[in-house]
């Protein structure tokens, strides 16, 4: 038997949530999910995404608090030779025979919570879960481009909830 498919989140999973689709107060189910798969050890994110998070000072950094290192992990070891791998990748890969990703894309992607997100699921495999669209641009190291080019899963918060079966309703249910 496979063992269960573990997800990392991205930061605009939270933010979005909570400044559209699943408000903290009128859907505290969707933030329900989130918390009782984590206990379950299925859903976690990084702690990179915790300092994002923080930064916006909101009702969202406070459910982040609460939440703690349980929830927004902190790097291990596992994670340094996915660092070097993802890094190698950042540097050197191009867009068919010419492009390549500009110095200043490779700079902040090494600085940026992404880094450390891919890495952590190259390191563990885990399944990344963002918001983020996959684009050809040499100005911005996407998120999903890395993850299909290091052989890492990546889907939607939408495509997670549906594969996991989530079920956010209101009584009753037939």
């Amino acid at each position: 038997m496979a063992a269960p498919t573990t997800y990392l989140l991205d930061a605009n999973v939270f933010m979005q949530a909570k400044n559209l689709h699943y408000g903290l107060d009128f859907c505290p189910a969707f933030w329900d999910w989130l918390i009782k798969n984590n206990a379950d050890g299925r859903v976690f994110s990084i702690e990179k995404v915790y300092d994002e998070i923080q930064a916006g000072n909101d009702e969202l950094s406070v459910w982040a608090e609460q939440r703690g290192e349980s929830f927004f992990v902190a790097p291990d070891q596992a994670i340094l030779p996915a660092l070097a791998r993802v890094s190698t990748w950042a540097t050197a890969h191009t867009w068919g025979s010419q492009q390549r990703y500009s110095a200043a894309a490779v700079n902040t992607f090494l600085q940026v919570a992404d880094y450390y997100l891919i890495a952590g699921a190259l390191a563990h495999k885990h399944v990344v879960v963002t918001h983020e669209v996959a684009a050809a641009t040499i100005n911005k190291i996407k998120i999903p481009n890395a993850c299909h080019s290091l052989g890492i899963k990546c889907m939607t918060p939408y495509e997670m909830l549906r594969l996991e079966r989530a079920r956010f309703v209101l009584g009753a249910h037939p």
